[in-house]
């Protein structure tokens, strides 16, 4: 008979977020997007000095050169921190465009930030990966994520 070695973790000495959940009534398709990105390093490092957080909800985004008529886009979110985050999405946004972002918080409340598109580039066919930047630093982002 066959024995397998015990295996254990491996301990670092910095701690890890554990993984994002999928989203409940979301396509697993933008899961896999997202996990491929980041598997195939697509996400670069962190260069911004900021503590990014994991977050992964669908959010809406309404650009102000958006006619009246025209529904809000939605994009899903892949992190966050005080002055952005990332997302992908299956429409390209326009670059330099600012907005209105909406969040759902934790506590389930929708959360509206002011925002500029800063980069939106497809990703894999059909999914385009972007960052928005918040027109205002957002200190309560962790009450958001949790």
């Amino acid at each position: 008979m066959l024995t397998l070695p015990d295996i254990r973790p491996i301990e670092t000495s910095t701690p890890t977020q554990p993984p994002a959940l999928p989203l409940p009534g979301v396509s697993r398709e933008v899961d896999l997007v997202i996990s491929a990105m980041e598997a195939g390093g697509h996400c670069q490092p962190n260069r911004r000095g900021q503590q990014r957080n994991s977050w992964r909800v669908q959010a809406t985004v309404r650009l102000f050169v958006d006619q009246a008529s025209r529904s809000a886009r939605t994009i899903f979110t892949r992190d966050i921190h005080s002055r952005g985050l990332g997302f992908v999405t299956p429409e390209r946004l326009p670059l330099g465009y600012g907005g209105m972002i909406d969040l759902p918080a934790k506590d389930g409340t929708i959360v509206s930030v002011a925002c500029t598109v800063l980069r939106c580039r497809l990703a894999t066919p059909g999914w385009y990966e972007g960052l928005v930047y918040f027109n205002r630093e957002q200190s309560s982002v962790e009450r958001w994520v949790g």
